[in-house]
């Protein structure tokens, strides 16, 4: 059989942290004999070649190369495509893991598509990963039309024929930045890029213990000088224009201005941040002209205006002041409607916790100025987001607490100026989005786990992100579970900081069943049971009842339906198998979503007896024992203390 993918990992010194790695490599859905494993071993010290020899030995398609250390991970790559077999390379880091279906997926997409380079969706797990490359499938993009030059990290799969054709590789020895001369290049030279959206195909962990080599503090004249490397491989492929100056921008944006920017900067020491302020002048000076800065954003633009101007002390003001601004979303009203769930809130942007208010007349920051002092800087940001409230934008985010991937949701939204103090205004954005449990991440139904809701808010010079929280009111839910798409998704806040968030076919006691009374059930002469549950469908739902009896035998399975009733609620019916339940005591079991992967079944706080000749009355609840009594109330004690101790791993917690 053909090898489709070789996948070529370098290694030094992962430690416990390849573990995730290589169990990826294991579970893939691609067959074993359709592709090989290259790990190349770069002079690591720790057990990690033992142990990959081990695992090569119990695998045919795992090998392990080893060689002395090299010093970065540019040459264990270069062996790796060498000894590589497969139709397409796929190039990943020891410490990140793919997901289960990576390699097929890109594989079938990139031969779909003729591609020489396809960019998997990624996932950063304590990591910055790009967000609006993968807000939908790019069969066939280019630097022109997607934005394929915010993703220049090595993790992607490239046709093995096309490495050959055009010789690349990545640079190899002591340095930074391989990765961007290498996937640069590959972009402007490639027949076809593909970007597969729908699916996550890669996750950029970031370690415990932070030793991630993209993590570590590097010496900023070397840094620089690798990274002007990137940029001559811009300039041999490219004309001079407004595309090389597009391209060029992501460097000044992010290596040198968001970098100077914020807490980002703050939180270095003094002396490292006027080193780095040394060399970035100097780049931003020699090889970055008016038409580069002149498309960042206006604060963007006046961070590279004082590196230009050598204002160091004004930069560091400015940062402080910049820092703290941030977006605030509130949610207004949250509810189910047609099977999908609505969600309403405001945003704006505050300071000092207070919204921001703006002068109605402020002209916006000019193209190619510094301001004068931080009251200009402020006002020509005022001035940029009153000009542009007609483009402002406000986006809903649902991101999987377990791999943070991240998902955008549609938003309806409308603008609003509020007037405030001495003629000012506020600019308020209103937003309605809705929510498909059946097609929420990125077209696929919504998978179990919990989910949380992030408002990206675009105002002026600013695009930044947060919570959507807290909750309107302290005592009001979120919005009834509902059974939708085969799952069952309950809206929630959570309990630190009343932020809204999704469970999805995990919660139990936090569905409201616990509360039911036998008033809320009603047994009809033919054995036609009615119960009355707060679970919201959109239409009528078949589900599955378990009754478990206090008589010998197995438990009793029953179809029935769920249909909306008055309200969010349900109404379920199922015919109770009468001849089979006589002379015992019948507790009910639901299963809401019979066709889930792993149906569960929800214990219902209902009893039934059902007589030797058939007929049905709500059952008394047991006295429990002494011994049941005393078990029950170590249970409670213990619940309590992993309560108190244990409170900082709650899952509901963010």
């Amino acid at each position: 059989m053909p090898v489709k993918v070789s996948v070529i990992v370098p290694v030094y010194n992962p430690g416990p942290y390849i573990e995730d790695c290589v169990a990826s490599m294991l579970r893939q859905s691609l067959p074993p004999d359709e592709f090989e494993v290259i790990f190349v071993d770069d002079g690591s010290t720790d057990g990690t070649p033992a142990h990959l020899d081990t695992l090569a030995a119990e695998h045919p398609h795992i090998q392990v190369i080893h060689q002395a250390n090299s010093g970065w991970s540019g040459k264990p790559r270069n062996v790796g495509i060498e000894a590589s077999r497969g139709e397409f390379v796929m190039f990943v880091d020891n410490d990140d893991y793919l997901g289960d279906e990576a390699l097929e997926r890109m594989y079938e997409y990139g031969v779909a598509n003729k591609a020489d380079v396809i960019v998997g969706k990624m996932a950063g797990k304590g990591r910055p990963v790009p967000v609006e490359l993968f807000r939908r499938n790019h069969p066939h993009a280019t630097v022109e039309n997607a934005p394929l030059i915010d993703s220049l990290t090595p993790h992607k799969m490239v046709r093995r024929a096309f490495l050959d054709r055009t010789g690349l590789r990545f640079p190899e020895g002591r340095r930074r930045l391989e990765d961007h001369v290498f996937v640069t290049e590959a972009y402007l030279r490639a027949d076809n890029v593909s970007v597969l959206s729908d699916y996550v195909c890669y996750y950029h962990v970031k370690r415990e213990d932070a030793s991630n080599a993209g993590f570590q503090r590097f010496e900023p004249v070397g840094y620089f000088k690798n990274l002007r490397e990137a940029l001559d491989v811009v300039e041999r492929y490219t004309e001079p224009g407004p595309l090389r100056d597009r391209l060029l921008r992501r460097w000044l944006r992010v290596e040198i201005v968001e970098r100077m920017s914020g807490r980002r900067l703050l939180n270095k020491p003094d002396d490292y941040r006027r080193e780095l302020f040394r060399e970035m002048r100097e780049v931003v000076l020699e090889r970055f002209g008016p038409g580069v800065a002149s498309g960042l954003r206006p604060g963007q633009r006046i961070v590279a205006a004082l590196i230009r101007e050598d204002r160091y002390d004004d930069l560091v003001a400015y940062a402080e002041w910049e820092s703290g601004v941030t977006p605030k979303a509130v949610p207004t009203g949250v509810e189910w409607r047609d099977g999908r769930l609505r969600v309403v809130f405001t945003a704006e942007y505050h300071r000092d916790g207070r919204a921001l208010t703006f002068a109605a007349d402020q002209a916006a920051a000019p193209a190619d100025a510094a301001p004068r002092d931080l009251d200009e800087a402020a006002a020509w940001l005022g001035g940029a987001a009153v000009d542009g409230f007609g483009r402002a934008t406000a986006h809903l985010i649902l991101r999987d607490r377990a791999s943070a991937a991240s998902f955008f949701q549609k938003v309806d939204l409308t603008r609003e100026r509020v007037p405030a103090e001495d003629g000012r205004v506020r600019l308020v954005l209103h937003g309605t989005a809705t929510v498909d449990p059946a097609d929420a991440a990125g077209g696929a139904p919504l998978h179990t786990g919990l989910w949380d809701a992030y408002v990206r808010v675009g105002l002026g010079g600013w695009t930044k992100d947060c919570r959507l929280g807290p909750a309107p009111r302290r005592d009001r839910p979120a919005a009834p579970a509902g059974l939708v798409a085969g799952r069952v998704v309950l809206p929630y806040w959570t309990k630190q900081y009343e932020n809204f968030s999704l469970d999805v076919d995990r919660a139990t006691r936090a569905l409201g069943l616990g509360g039911l009374t036998p008033e809320d059930a009603a047994v009809s002469g033919d054995g036609l049971l009615t119960l009355a549950l707060p679970l919201y469908v959109a239409d009528r739902t078949d589900v599955v009842l378990r009754w478990v009896g206090t008589a010998s035998g197995g438990p009793l399975g029953e179809t029935g339906t769920l249909t909306p009733a008055e309200g969010d609620g349900a109404l379920l019916r199922t015919v109770l198998p009468l001849s089979a339940m006589r002379g015992a005591v019948w507790r009910p079991e639901l299963c809401p979503a019979p066709e889930a992967a792993t149906p569960r079944f929800l214990a219902l706080p209902l009893a039934l007896h059902v007589s030797r000749t058939g007929g049905v009355r709500p059952a008394s609840p047991p006295v429990p024992g002494p011994v049941r009594r005393l078990a029950r109330t170590v249970r409670r004690m213990a619940g309590a203390a992993r309560r108190r101790i244990g409170s900082t791993s709650d899952t509901r917690k963010a």
